[in-house]
């Protein structure tokens, strides 16, 4: 592997508060661009009588898809700069792209909120906010927008970082940072502005370079769900067995004692190997093949972790589920394939206990039913159990989706409150 690590972000906004000049302009200033796409842009901002290039045009080809009613699910983009590699989940900002949002930062190590400083603190602003706190992406970056068009105020700058920081308080938010910009103008994006002298922090890329994600992976529990069993088939090797999988969460050493799930059984690591030879251990987000001691009947959906400190093996689970079928609702009684780390299970829902208002953080819980894009605490009945963990203490192993069982489609995507 190399040195260069990798942040996920998310970005979210509502419409025209810049997020398309915002990426195009990181990808400008980062010179991720090549010649022939800015000569592009340029040559249809000046046919449009434009007096500046305009950024935005480099991902507005996907809002034309959108418009022509392909639903695009998220985009992603990919930079880099000598200190980080990038990828960008560009997801949409408005309320029916709620399941939008939640693909794109559920494996998010950042999530990148814009607001207008003009219009200030919305209430899309307040949902981008719950769900990214509700996903666990452990930093927030508020981005505060065209501060060129309120002559660089100190004044709405505050205005905006005292209401959002107050509303922030109620969510568990770990990491925020709140940074003023223009995107239009790149100011504060890669270099800091002399507009804002007042503004002391960092600009957005230099944040984004060194924010420590390090930190963020969970290295206590060690979780490693088996993908695949490695037998060869060649006849110089007869006894080699080996577990391939990538490494959810600890640190997995040869030598270590292990516990293998459903199973019970205990024995030890032998080796661990990757693509380019032995180990001498593993951690998140590593792929790698684990041999062990004794020959146990292992198979892939089984999972191996530490002989004190094991996931619950439930059936019933408790879970927040965010709605993606815009065709049938989730409904009490209704049976569903459901896929959780590398093991699949059919579920019935038991329960749905209230559904929430990702606005008003408020709880309705006289709902019989949940549609597209909508949240809410369900129960659910496995037909073999899971090897789960709290979706707040582990992002892999507590997390799911729900699958409609005739057309194959993902349905739900689920966050583990409670396994029991």
């Amino acid at each position: 592997m190399s040195n260069v690590d990798i942040l996920r972000f998310a970005t979210a906004g509502s419409v025209d508060d810049g997020k398309s000049t915002l990426i195009g302009r990181l990808l400008y200033d980062t010179k991720s661009l090549f010649t022939d796409q800015l000569e592009a842009v340029e040559a249809v901002s000046a046919a449009r009588g434009d007096e500046y290039t305009n950024l935005a045009l480099l991902t507005d080809g996907l809002r034309a898809e959108r418009e022509q009613g392909i639903t695009i699910d998220v985009a992603y983009r990919y930079f880099a700069t000598p200190r980080r590699k990038f990828i960008i989940a560009d997801t949409p900002g408005h309320i029916q792209y709620t399941r939008n949002m939640v693909t794109g930062a559920s494996t998010a190590d950042l999530a990148l909120v814009l607001v207008d400083a003009r219009k200030g603190i919305l209430e899309q602003s307040r949902r981008h906010a719950f769900l990214c706190s509700m996903l666990r992406v452990p930093h927030l970056v508020l981005c505060v927008n065209k501060m060129d068009l309120v002559d660089w105020s100190q004044q709405v700058y505050e205005k905006i970082v005292r209401e959002f920081t107050d509303f922030a308080a109620k969510l568990e938010i770990t990491d925020l940072s709140i940074i003023p910009i223009s995107a239009l103008k790149g100011d504060n994006i890669v270099t800091r502005s002399t507009n804002m002298p007042w503004y002391e922090g960092p600009s957005l890329l230099h944040h984004l370079e060194h924010v420590h994600i390090a930190s963020d992976r969970n290295l206590v529990d060690v979780r490693f769900p088996v993908q695949y069993v490695v037998r060869p088939q060649s006849t110089t090797v007869t006894d080699y067995r080996g577990y391939a999988g990538q490494v959810a969460s600890g640190v997995l050493k040869a030598g270590d004692e292990v516990l293998v799930l459903p199973s019970g059984f205990t024995t030890q690591i032998t080796s661990i190997e990757t693509a380019d030879g032995e180990v001498s251990e593993a951690f998140p987000p590593m792929s790698v093949t684990v041999r062990l001691a004794d020959e146990i009947d292992i198979s892939r959906g089984d999972l191996i972790c530490r002989p004190n400190n094991a996931p619950a093996v439930a059936q019933d689970v408790e879970a927040l589920v965010c709605w993606m079928d815009e065709t049938k609702p989730l409904q009490v009684g209704a049976k569903y394939a459901i896929k959780h780390t590398t093991r699949s299970a059919r579920a019935i829902v038991r329960a749905l206990h209230y559904r929430l208002d990702v606005n008003s953080l408020h709880r309705d819980d006289q709902a019989n039913d949940l549609s597209l894009n909508e949240i809410g605490r369900v129960k659910l009945r496995t037909t073999v159990p899971l090897l789960a963990d709290e979706y707040r203490r582990n992002r892999t192993t507590g997390g799911f989706i729900i699958i409609d069982e005739t057309s194959n489609r993902t349905v739900g995507a689920g966050m583990i409150v409670e396994a029991v």
